[in-house]
């Protein structure tokens, strides 16, 4: 078990003052050796990549033997104080930040709360900093002239040499305590100023200022941390001499401390990240991703310590990373993108593994990446989902196998698959009859036969079934979905109806897509996929509603733009909102040429909106139109799709990250395409392919994703990019009078032998503008 941090008792010793002298790193070695792995994720969870934790501090030792002074050492080898780096476990009555994935907790990040929760110590007196920021570049200026760097480096000496220094130098107001999670109180300007300048100056004032930094973190801390402590870490976790590998040791310690600090401090540092400047934001990002990538895989493994002896070091990151990315979270729009976060370097590890250890352990006992769902890239969730998938099959085929032998039935090779058989006049009620049918099989490997028709399915008769199926379902005059022309997107009908099994076909359909690594041609605006992921895992309780998330304006605009502009006009309004807009809590909708009203609340109909209840109104009107209205449509959609993809490995993703599973990646690389084609009848060096690649590469974006649709029936990138697409040119022995023609199912071109450039443009252009249509035999 791990030791507890000692809080003094009334009765106990009182703390040393914030001014006392900083304690060096003497004294009892054997205590250093009882230090515990990180608490990384969950309560209790030790960090670590279970490689132990003995003997992790040795490395600082023997880095700091080397960068203090052996004068100072001896001055204080009498000191009964020794090294205790913080263990807090004891401590952590609240909840982590946004950590188990398993539960999709999310902590509330109000000020109030987090005020009223985080204790309040009271601040030290800060010693008397007299250089402002003006002095600080005057002196800096001065170096210029006379080359003499000493006021400059008695700053940074005076400055990072403790904890109220730091405070001193940096706080806006030395007597003010800022006891606010809104603003840190710091001269940020300031702070940029003297780290931007850091960098360039002499490595003696560099060394200087991570001897400070050392003896600051070494100090014998007990209890929680004032205010002044959060800032000092704020202002030392953005000094960039920590992207050298040199400085690891220190920045791994300083991460730590950060890693450890009780939930109420965690709370404060993020709505102080959430403050920085995109630029400076991303450079801790970015700083913290390299240092867990090189400690995976270093360039020189000789820099680091040895891996058993600094367990801590990735967890440790990995925890402060997921409070930037609560805090990126809390910004609307937010300061970087959620890909920024990504680690492709996690790609190349056995992701499968960190799965298994996730799933075996969950967030207590062993670390995993999993636990940071954030830093892992679609493209290594996508192969975690593709095997767990994998897995699923093999399990529900072998028992298939195991239960036919059982009964002495003679093994048949279909009963491994989930086989369709459709007629193509029939092809929605047979769909619908034989899923329903084989419900138990939904798991297995997906085989589509259309009935009267000869032919093995190797991937192309699969693919042709979702094209055509979905084609059908959307289609405007089948009534399941209504087209929104300013948004291009689909929404589900509200109208009512007996039996809401199709919509839980369609469901299926994305569920057997994602399982079966198919890309669809649907258009779903995103909070679709935030509400398939409420919850993530369909919850044991029948009772407990599915598919309703917490829905704003900005959801709505994403479907219905003019509705959601309106109701911000409303919000905005600044005259009489009852005499000018004449409105109650009350909606109208037509279905089937009738209008039905409904009310947004009990005896909504006399309620007039105000300007004091406009907000609410505007609630309830989106809430109702995202997920009451539709609630029995969605829940059967919601069951539909959790009834194939009912995987832990789905708990890992975002809803915009379900969206490129689903339907792939807006991102066009046309030239990721060209070098991954593979040629039939042509070779990449024939004039014709020249003429093909110069005029295509030459397309407008639109033309582009046109071309796409026309030859894979969907205008967007797999998850893998475009090699994963197998796109084929193949020779078409035709007149050149005639249009190129498609096969979508492979993903095939068929290309007349052009003799001109112009004249290809003409035909490609044609045949990829009016593609409407199957051309079937």
């Amino acid at each position: 078990s791990s030791p507890s941090v000692p809080i003094p008792s009334p009765g106990s010793p009182a703390l040393p003052p914030c001014g006392s002298p900083l304690l060096e790193r003497k004294g009892k070695e054997p205590e250093r050796e009882k230090l515990p792995p990180i608490v990384s994720a969950g309560a209790g969870a030790t960090a670590g990549l279970d490689r132990g934790a003995k003997g992790q501090i040795s490395t600082f030792s023997s880095f700091i033997s080397a960068v203090s002074p052996k004068k100072e050492a001896a001055e204080n080898r009498s000191s009964p104080a020794h090294l205790v780096f913080p263990n807090i476990k004891n401590v952590r009555d609240q909840p982590p930040i946004s950590l188990d994935v398993r539960q999709k907790q999310r902590i509330s990040m109000d000020a109030s709360s987090s005020e009223v929760k985080a204790p309040v110590l009271p601040e030290c007196i800060l010693p008397i900093q007299t250089k402002t920021m003006k002095d600080f570049q005057e002196d800096v200026e001065k170096v210029k002239s006379s080359g003499d760097w000493k006021a400059v480096h008695d700053f940074y000496l005076t400055t990072f040499d403790s904890f109220p220094e730091l405070n001193a130098a940096f706080k806006k107001d030395a007597t003010a305590s800022f006891n606010t999670i809104e603003d840190s109180g710091i001269n940020t300007k300031f702070v940029n100023a003297v780290y931007d300048t850091l960098i360039n100056t002499p490595q003696d004032i560099q060394k200087t200022v991570l001897k400070g930094i050392i003896n600051s973190l070494l100090r014998e801390w007990k209890g929680p941390r004032t205010r002044d402590d959060l800032r000092a870490y704020f202002i030392l976790l953005q000094n960039p001499q920590f992207n050298n590998t040199s400085t690891y040791v220190i920045y791994a310690h300083l991460l730590r401390q950060i890693a450890t600090l009780v939930e109420a401090d965690h709370h404060f540092l993020v709505h102080w990240f959430k403050k920085l400047s995109q630029k400076r934001f991303k450079q801790l990002v970015e700083r913290l991703l390299q240092f867990i990538s090189l400690r995976l895989f270093p360039a020189k493994p000789e820099e680091f310590p040895p891996i058993t002896k600094c367990s801590w070091w990735i967890p440790s990151a990995a925890k402060v990373l997921a409070l930037l990315n609560t805090a990126n979270n809390l910004v609307h729009p937010p300061l970087i993108l959620y890909t920024d976060f990504y680690n492709s370097t996690l790609d190349h590890i056995d992701l499968m593994e960190e799965y298994h250890t996730w799933q075996n352990f969950g967030n207590s006992h062993r670390f995993s990446f999993c636990q940071y769902p954030f830093v892992i890239s679609i493209a290594a969730k996508k192969i975690i989902i593709q095997r767990d998938s994998e897995q699923q099959m093999i399990n529900i085929a072998r028992q298939s196998l195991v239960d036919k032998v059982s009964r002495r039935q003679r093994p048949d090779m279909n009963m491994l698959f989930l086989n369709m058989k459709v007629r193509r006049t029939h092809l929605v009620s047979d769909s619908l009859d034989e899923l329903t049918r084989k419900r138990a099989d939904l798991k297995k490997k997906l085989k589509v036969t259309f009935v009267g028709e000869a032919g093995l399915d190797m991937g192309g008769l699969t693919k042709e079934w979702f094209l055509l199926l979905i084609r059908q379902i959307f289609h405007p005059d089948y009534g399941m979905f209504t087209y929104h022309k300013d948004s291009h997107c689909h929404w589900f009908s509200s109208f009512k109806c007996d039996n809401y099994s199709e919509f839980r076909l369609v469901g299926i359909l994305m569920g057997l897509a994602v399982y079966n690594s198919i890309t669809l041609d649907i258009r779903f605006p995103p909070c679709c996929y935030k509400k398939l992921l409420s919850p993530p895992i369909i919850p044991s309780d029948q009772n407990i509603p599915v598919g309703i998330c917490s829905v704003t304006v900005d959801d709505l605009c994403q479907i219905m733009p003019e509705l959601a502009h309106g109701l911000s006009e409303l919000l905005s309004h600044e005259g009489n909102v009852e005499e000018d807009f004449y409105s109650t809590f009350q909606v109208f909708q037509e279905e089937f040429g009738i209008i039905k009203s409904y009310n947004l609340k009990p005896g909504g109909d006399k309620i007039s909106v105000t300007n004091q209840n406009r907000k609410e109104y505007v609630q309830l009107y989106t809430d109702f139109l995202l997920n009451k209205s539709i609630y029995k449509q969605f829940a059967a959609f919601y069951y539909g799709f959790h009834s194939v993809c009912a995987s832990n490995a789905l708990m890992l993703l975002r809803p915009e990250e379900v969206e490129i599973l689903v339907c792939g990646s807006p991102d066009l690389d046309m030239y990721a395409l060209q070098r991954s084609t593979q040629y039939d009848g042509y070779a990449k060096t024939d004039l014709t392919i020249k003429y093909f690649w110069d005029v295509v590469l030459g397309f407008p974006l639109d033309l582009q994703k046109k071309l796409l649709h026309f030859t894979t029936g969907s205008d967007r990138v797999p998850v893998g990019g475009m090699a994963d697409l197998n796109f084929k040119i193949s020779k078409n022995e035709t007149s050149t009078n005639w249009l190129p023609v498609a096969h979508t199912c492979f993903n095939q071109l068929c290309l007349p032998p052009y003799k001109s450039k112009k004249d290809l443009k003409q035909k490609l252009i044609i045949g990829i503008s009016n593609s409407e249509g199957f051309g079937l035999e």
